[in-house]
């Protein structure tokens, strides 16, 4: 289903000039900018011209030049996907600002749902059914009057003799080129600026995107559990810069390095090697046995024994001994 292409659809690489012309035949209108059509009318009845009858056209309005007016346009279309148990989110927020990209993709993803429902249009009359809608006749009015004008200058020298049908030829030749010398470079200057706006949104986007992530990183640094650590001190010196020095990341480098050197200065005893371990350990045990032979051999002794013992100490003239 059309709802569920991919941005790297061929549906999304027609170009605008191929999207204005499905439109205007489709239609039977005359716009010349895809953002045009921002107001959302123009998609309701894109709708109706492949479901007809679904889409209650009395609620479009085609006169819509406000948001809120746009608005209304946007939730009768969202009402008819719903109807139609359509997945596609509209974007609505970005449609009706007339940016040129983001009405350029809803309009094609739009070409490529009505061509795949029927393949074409069968038996729809776009102006009848405009004309229930608000501001539909004057929509309706801007292409017919450009028929029936050519049609008026075609019929008048079949009036008029042969000689005054070569003189208005004539003048009418040369304003046609009068007229053609100034409107050659219109079209080239406007094709320049919508691919200038859309260059413009495109790189809008990538700001905006990249801007959220140093925002989120920003919100994590100042966890309170993180937030006096050396290493987002050194984040927070790269994020808040106003210079574009390469110094900035130097200084930060130093901030995390110079942490690390107070670290080992600071740090407590240090680790001792397995080997240590292996030779001091039979040490402590020898030192433990001693001490407990000692404490047995004195158990050991009889009471005459431990006479003779304090008698050797008082000869010896030992100052604990008291007279």
């Amino acid at each position: 289903m059309a709802s569920n292409i991919g941005m790297m659809d061929s549906a999304y690489f027609v170009g605008r000039s191929e999207i204005l012309c499905w439109i205007n035949s489709t239609l039977q209108l005359n716009l010349s900018k895809v953002e045009e059509a921002c107001s959302g009318a123009v998609h309701c009845q894109l709708m109706d011209s492949v479901h007809p009858g679904m889409v209650p056209m009395h609620k479009v309005n085609f006169d819509a030049k406000n948001e809120y007016e746009m608005i209304q346009n946007y939730k009768v279309l969202q009402d008819v996907f719903n109807k139609l148990k359509i997945t596609k989110h509209i974007e609505v927020s970005k449609l009706v600002k007339g940016r040129p990209l983001d009405n350029l993709e809803f309009m094609q993803w739009m070409k490529r749902y009505c061509d795949s429902v029927n393949g074409g249009l069968v038996n729809y009359n776009p102006l009848e059914r405009r004309e229930a809608c608000k501001g539909g006749k004057e929509a309706s009015k801007k292409c017919p009057q450009s028929q029936a004008s050519s049609k008026g200058s075609t019929a008048a020298p079949k009036v008029q003799s042969s000689h005054n049908a070569r003189r208005n030829d004539v003048s009418s030749s040369n304003q046609s080129v009068k007229a053609s010398k100034p409107s050659c470079p219109v079209p080239a200057y406007d094709e320049q600026i919508t691919e200038l706006k859309l260059s413009v949104d495109s790189l809008e986007k990538e700001r905006d995107f990249y801007f959220a992530k140093l925002r989120d990183i920003e919100i994590l640094c100042q966890s309170p559990g993180i937030e006096n650590l050396p290493v987002v001190a050194a984040m927070k010196r790269i994020l808040y810069s106003t210079d574009d020095d390469a110094s900035v990341l130097a200084e930060a480098q130093a901030m995390v390095s110079l942490h690390q050197k107070e670290a080992e200065y600071l740090s407590p005893i240090a680790e001792v090697s397995t080997e240590e371990k292996e030779n001091s350990d039979p040490q402590k045990r020898k030192n433990i046995v001693n001490l407990g032979v000692d404490a047995v051999g004195i158990s050991t002794l009889s009471p005459r024994q431990r006479l003779s013992d304090a008698t050797d100490v008082r000869c010896s003239g030992s100052p604990l001994m008291t007279y």
